[in-house]
């Protein structure tokens, strides 16, 4: 599909109401359509992987675009140079959560980048460090703990933050990374229970509700079964 023929599609599903529901759960952007997620997956699918064309999408500056952008980009062929241009043009949580755990994570650099961007002040760039960490605790594969351990000091340096979408994206990496086996588990809890001694509001929030999850009957079942 051609660039123009993907915008035209994507303005067809403008709708006012659609921009106001995302509105309200804190999806803002100075141009969007509202096109569903769902349609926007279709889409990136019938297009599939054009590093190129991903480039003019994110041009465009619409967030539909670049959402799928973040969808069909190449991982292969992503920049350290168009990572650091695209982490700066994140204005809401989820543009910055989808680019992070549909395409950053899965490139080379997914590591080095979540510890550069912990140190940052821009609220979306710092969130992005944080959404790196929770998705690779996902995505990736590797065995390798120590990979994971090296962002506990991250963790808990940064809790102090209290912007909303930062804290939020802080509490996600512990859980994400404590939930992987039973070892990392145990230590994200001694981690968490550290943290509900610093003298910070969010700091405090993050643990417990870490300690929540971590501790759960659920995820202990989850990772007994792992062993």
């Amino acid at each position: 599909m051609r660039y123009r023929e993907i915008m035209a599609l994507l303005k067809s599903h403008y709708k006012p109401e659609n921009i106001e529901g995302m509105a309200r759960f804190g999806i803002i952007s100075k141009k969007a359509y509202g096109a569903p997620m769902p349609e926007l997956r279709k889409l990136a699918l019938q297009i599939g992987k054009d590093h190129d064309l991903a480039q003019r999408l994110w041009a465009s500056e619409v967030l539909d675009a670049r959402t799928l952008a973040a969808l069909i980009d190449d991982p292969e062929q992503v920049t350290e140079e168009q990572m650091e241009s695209w982490v700066v043009d994140f204005d809401n949580w989820a543009i910055c959560d989808t680019c992070c755990g549909s395409l950053f994570d899965r490139t080379k650099l997914a590591y080095r980048k979540a510890a550069e961007w912990s140190k940052r002040e821009e609220e979306f760039v710092k969130r992005a460090a944080f959404a790196l960490m929770a998705w690779l605790a996902v995505h990736d594969k590797n065995d390798d703990d120590r990979r994971f351990t090296r962002f506990f000091p991250l963790i808990k340096r940064e809790s102090r933050d209290e912007r909303n979408y930062v804290r939020k994206a802080v509490n996600w990496a512990l859980r994400q990374v404590g939930k992987r086996n039973a070892a990392l588990n145990r230590k994200a809890i001694a981690l968490a229970e550290e943290m509900r001694e610093i003298d910070s509001r969010a700091a405090r929030w993050i643990a417990a509700d870490a300690l929540r999850e971590l501790r759960s009957q659920a995820v202990q079942k989850r990772l007994a079964r792992r062993r």
